[in-house]
């Protein structure tokens, strides 16, 4: 289904990009750049729109449909994930005794230095 929609959405965006490139632009006749006759209905009623504006219409419509919908099913979680989906069980030490818990030094910290007595100092 993924690989179907891609293939549609990459279609009608070719032919969307062909469809714009072959429309002439509203007053792109030379008359129109310089305010003589044809330019009156460039912001008024045209009438009906052509067949390459409802083929672009249309064109349009699918190219956003198909990008909706591909945009929802990238989005679903799925099992496309490279990360296991159960983790390992982590292995642990037994705890030491409370005697052996206090002279042992903290990781990363040096072991506390043996107390020495203070000496008041001499008058």
């Amino acid at each position: 289904m993924f690989g179907f929609l891609i293939t549609v959405h990459i279609l009608v965006s070719i032919t969307l990009i062909v469809i714009v490139l072959l429309q002439a632009g509203k007053g792109a006749d030379l008359g129109a750049t310089f305010g003589t006759g044809a330019s009156q209905s460039l912001f008024g009623a045209g009438g009906g729109g052509s067949f390459l504006g409802k083929l672009t219409a249309g064109a349009a419509i699918i190219f956003m449909v198909t990008s909706l919908s591909l945009a929802y099913l990238s989005g679903k979680s799925g099992s496309s994930s490279i990360m296991p989906s159960s983790k390992p069980a982590a292995k642990t030490a037994p705890k030491p005794s409370g005697a052996q818990q206090q002279d042992a030094p903290v990781q990363g910290k040096p072991a506390a230095p043996p107390a020495t007595p203070q000496q008041a100092p001499k008058k």
